[in-house]
């Protein structure tokens, strides 16, 4: 890069690098079945979708470990049983502390979710803006990237899947 790695500033550099990078991938230490296994089954007869919208969350894109920041949507269908709303976000933050591609974020949440909630169904939406098109490439600065991923009864019901939509954009 043409600059001196004994420079004063740079001396601890490696160091810091790894430390912050220990920080942005703490959630290879996660388990999502740890998460999520505390359940609740007084749910007061409640039997629709529980939804968690505006998740904040940053990544690391795996091809140039450049940050992607967004907002994660995320909804089920309870089937009996209900979790605990941080323990949506944590999920969310568990997977998108590990290098990432979006699109396997939201399959990762959605997978999760639906494997060890066993809910009727599952609705994840991802927006992001990713800084390997903000600040390298095409330089495209506001560039946002929607992924989602449904199962279950978000999967089989169009109105189901409308509403969803419609929860997250009101």
């Amino acid at each position: 890069m043409g600059e001196d790695p004994a420079r004063e500033g740079l001396r601890d550099t490696p160091r810091r690098v790894v430390k912050a990078f220990e920080e942005y991938c703490v959630g290879y230490s996660m388990d999502a079945r740890a998460v999520l296994a505390k359940t609740f089954s007084e749910t007061g007869g409640y039997d629709g979708a529980v939804l968690v919208k505006c998740i904040e969350f940053e990544s690391r894109c795996e091809h140039h470990m450049a940050p992607f920041i967004g907002k994660a949507h995320v909804s089920y269908i309870p089937n009996g049983r209900i979790v605990g709303l941080s323990k949506i976000a944590r999920l969310v933050d568990m997977y998108a502390r590990r290098l990432q591609t979006q699109e396997r974020l939201t399959s990762e949440i959605t997978a999760a979710l639906q494997k060890h909630l066993k809910p009727k169904g599952v609705a994840v939406m991802l927006e992001a803006e990713h800084f390997c098109m903000k600040v390298r490439g095409v330089h495209k600065d506001h560039a946002v990237t929607v992924t989602t991923r449904f199962t279950g009864a978000y999967q089989k019901d169009d109105d189901l899947r409308e509403e969803f939509f419609a929860q997250v954009r009101g």
